[in-house]
């Protein structure tokens, strides 16, 4: 069996897991949110980080990687135990069709996996939901937790997507938000972080503010 996984958060930058081929494309009718909580890598149980789930959105579309595992079953069942044990936070995985930008009318892949979670509160006990945007930038300043900070994989999307030249309006102004939250208490920020983590990791928080971008339309 050959499978094909789709990175749209941090394996975007850091799979993980050996891979054989990786192409660049979008999802269809899905959109990207800040509503799953993360409680073992980028936060704690009592300060939970927030990291990227999707959303069904109709019309909307979701850029990222779609990584192929292909070798023989002893191969394929270390990367997807790798996995399932990286993406624990997601209760679902959803089957979804893969497209690349020169074929925008037929997927190049289909039942491509990807990680989802259920949007539900009392299903799911990593569901977050949406917050107002000020209040998603303070949580996501100061969490923290064994493989790094919160702010640091919000920047990180930023720069993956900005790299892949597919930028998210929601993305840049959430990362903005959280600059600014940095630097109205960064004293107090830095203060709780020294000793906790290594902060040759963490984005400067002097990075200018980044103007939105117009919303990419697709025929």
């Amino acid at each position: 069996m050959v499978f094909w996984i789709f990175g749209y958060g941090s394996l975007m930058w850091n799979p993980g897991f050996d891979y054989d081929e990786k192409i660049l494309g979008y999802i269809k009718d899905y959109k990207r949110v800040f509503d799953l909580a993360c409680i073992d890598h980028r936060g704690t149980p009592d300060h939970p980080a927030r990291t990227c789930t999707l959303e069904k959105d109709e019309g909307s579309i979701c850029w990222g990687v779609a990584y192929c595992v292909r070798g023989g079953p002893e191969k394929e069942k270390l990367a997807m135990e790798y996995l399932e044990h990286r993406e624990c936070e997601y209760d679902k995985k959803t089957l979804v069709d893969f497209y690349k930008e020169c074929e925008p009318s037929h997927p190049i892949l289909e039942g491509v996996i990807v990680f989802t979670s259920t949007p539900d509160k009392v299903l799911n006990k990593y569901y977050l939901g949406p917050a107002p945007l000020e209040d998603m930038a303070k949580q996501i300043a100061t969490a923290f937790g064994p493989c790094g900070n919160n702010r640091e994989y919000l920047f990180r999307l930023e720069k993956a997507m900005f790299d892949i030249g597919h930028e998210e309006d929601d993305i840049i102004e959430l990362a903005n938000e959280v600059r600014r939250v940095l630097g109205n208490t960064s004293h107090k920020v830095e203060k709780k972080f020294m000793g906790s983590m290594d902060t040759r990791t963490v984005v400067p928080m002097q990075l200018p503010l980044r103007p939105r971008q117009e919303a990419i339309a697709m025929e």
